[in-house]
């Protein structure tokens, strides 16, 4: 069985810095996104918590510290602002225009997600009350578009081709791969995807058609 330095392709004493890039590095192609497995996607995110915790480990000192983990920054913009304003999703300058309008933090704002935790998980600890139901990647209820920079997606029972060539990814499984990402969420009810969404969970205040 390859050690977790094997799987991520980097030395035993690689620097904390060595295994972020080697982890965005296989990611890229490990995930089913991109050719590679969900086993292949979950070793991968396994042998990276593993060689965090061994680093942090040999050079901390204290045992109630915790690794630290670089942190993705991803831009979010609600999906219901682009319908009220009239706006398109393809518009090159969306996210401009999204800044300029004075939007409140639950319509656009900046969370940080950590690269092993889904984006909508990372979404609701920052408080964000993005849309969802199943939370194992077979609705489109999660579905977000991304507009710049990847997010892979390990499982995906729903979403068409055609979805996926335009950037459709399911929230709810996602992990970030770049260093920034600028996504827009609750595109449930785009026409491509409509169909495809299960009824909302109790906790899902944005799940009401």
């Amino acid at each position: 069985m390859p050690s977790p330095s094997d799987v991520l392709g980097i030395d035993r004493s690689a620097s904390e810095d060595a295994i972020h890039r080697a982890y965005r590095r296989r990611v890229k192609t490990a995930h089913p996104d991109q050719g590679g497995s969900v086993a292949e996607f979950q070793a991968v995110q396994a042998a990276y918590e593993e060689l965090l915790e061994r680093r942090r480990e040999g050079t901390e000192s204290s045992e109630d510290s915790e690794p630290t983990i670089r942190q993705v920054d991803v831009t979010y913009l609600d999906y219901a602002v682009l319908e009220d304003r009239g706006w398109r999703l393809e518009d090159a300058a969306l996210f401009e225009k999204a800044a300029a309008a004075d939007l409140d933090g639950g319509a656009y704002g900046t969370l940080s997600v950590r690269p092993d935790r889904t984006l909508l998980e990372s979404a609701e600890q920052a408080g964000q009350a993005w849309p969802y139901s199943c939370r194992g990647g077979a609705c489109a209820n999660c579905a977000i578009a991304v507009v710049e920079g990847e997010l892979s997606q390990p499982v995906n029972h729903v979403l068409p081709a055609e979805a996926i060539d335009r950037g459709i990814r399911l929230s709810c499984v996602g992990y970030p791969i770049t260093d920034e990402l600028r996504v827009v969420y609750n595109v449930k009810h785009l026409p491509s995807i409509a169909d495809l969404r299960l009824p909302p969970r109790p906790a899902d205040s944005r799940g009401t058609d």
